[in-house]
């Protein structure tokens, strides 16, 4: 039986959740864009539960009201994107005013027995408080670690950071169920929030290989040289493209590797000045930042790269956190370069060689060293291939999204 089939035969686990109804509201993505979001949605209607999402608009997705493969998708405006303490206040009053007013909605005219809450921010707990009155079960879904990010991004602690640990703590709390993305977050779920053991369950992000597979690879994304080093994700202050900007320059100034082409995927904040930054390092005709991108454009670029890479940086928040860009670098069978973090070496395993931390010297060369041994690259793209398809896609994490929602009907 190939992958597909097993996919297949896997989403056919009959109406296991019949006569349930269920609300998934997270405020920082729109579905379907949501990619972890969109499979738990599907793979919870398909399981019989009447499913209805609130989200953000963004992304191209500006329908107020989409019914999408038998889901309820209620979008709501949002004022801006945050920056600072002002933006950051503006955009969560305005997304709670938009999940109170699209709650109640819901519960009238589909109704809901259980609340998912999808982080960041940790603040759908007060969306859960009103429903929890009425009987209503609420699961965290716990995406980000938000103390640690902050920390990451701004570089310091303070009041905010002990605002963000008290909204972490009263999340937990509020929770019946906790669905946690890796035991790294698991273990913060019962030692920080304080959370039994047999409440959290992990839930990890495998890719749907239905979508993510390797296409036709595409040379001219080679720009007329011999290799190309790719990377999907979000052009962010705290991602890391800085240091992999730097381990390019050193390639191409100090190494003289004119053969090399980088070719980065993703939109973010970020995106200009990271363009700015590769013009004054002298390396913009050898990296190709795509933007946003649609998914043909996305695997086209993983399926052409030699190597594929994640400059994120080691702090906290990067070393207890599993990246999907990993599963779906391994999904197409790639070799990866990243830093050594906790998570990233679970996933990755032998797919990946691991640079010294925030060393992007050491990450050049660990990506030199991969491109001068075609033998390695295809042992390790092949490794990681065959740990997604038999343990870490999607399928595998059907069953235990099934249980904790049992779990949840009943806490």
């Amino acid at each position: 039986m190939n992958v597909n089939q097993t996919w297949k035969t896997s989403t056919s686990f009959g109406p296991v959740l019949a006569g349930r109804k269920i609300l998934i509201v997270v405020e920082n993505l729109p579905v379907p864009f949501d990619r972890r979001v969109w499979q738990e949605a599907r793979t919870l209607q398909k399981s019989g539960a009447q499913v209805s999402i609130i989200c953000p608009m963004g992304k191209g997705y500006t329908e107020r009201y989409q019914l999408l493969e038998g889901i309820h998708i209620y979008r709501h405006p949002m004022p801006l994107e945050a920056d600072g303490a002002l933006g950051y206040l503006l955009e969560y009053s305005a997304a709670l005013f938009w999940e109170t007013v699209l709650s109640w909605k819901i519960l009238f005219k589909h109704g809901f027995d259980t609340i998912q809450g999808c982080n960041p921010p940790d603040l759908i707990f007060l969306i859960a408080w009103q429903f929890k009155l009425l009987g209503k079960r609420y699961i965290f879904d716990h995406h980000d670690i938000n103390p640690e990010l902050f920390e990451a991004k701004f570089g310091k602690r303070g009041l905010f950071w002990r605002l963000l640990r008290m909204c972490e703590w009263l999340t937990f709390k509020a929770a019946d169920v906790v669905i946690s993305t890796n035991e790294s977050y698991r273990k913060i779920a019962i030692e920080r929030g304080g959370k039994k053991p047999e409440d959290v369950f992990v839930v990890r992000s495998g890719p749907d290989l239905n979508r993510v597979k390797a296409v036709e690879p595409n040379l001219s994304l080679k720009n007329g040289r011999d290799y190309l080093v790719g990377y999907l994700g979000v052009m962010g202050d705290q991602e890391g493209i800085d240091l992999l900007l730097q381990s390019v320059a050193h390639l191409v100034h100090t190494k003289g590797r004119q053969d090399i082409q980088f070719a980065l995927v993703g939109g973010g904040p970020a995106l200009d000045s990271l363009k700015c930054m590769a013009h004054q390092l002298g390396v913009s005709d050898y990296v190709t930042f795509t933007g946003r991108a649609p998914d043909q454009v996305l695997f086209e670029v993983l399926s052409t790269s030699d190597v594929c890479v994640n400059p994120d940086r080691v702090n906290p928040m990067n070393d207890k956190s599993t990246m999907n860009k990993i599963l779906e670098y391994m999904a197409i069978g790639k070799p990866i370069v990243q830093f050594d973090v906790t998570e990233g070496r679970y996933s990755a395993q032998a797919a990946s060689l691991y640079a010294k931390a925030n060393d992007p010297i050491d990450f050049a060369d660990k990506i030199e060293e991969l491109l001068a041994n075609p033998e390695k690259r295809a042992y390790m793209g092949g490794f990681g291939k065959r740990r997604v398809e038999t343990e870490m896609a999607w399928t595998y994490e059907i069953p235990k999204l099934l249980s904790a929602y049992k779990a949840a009907k009943r806490a």
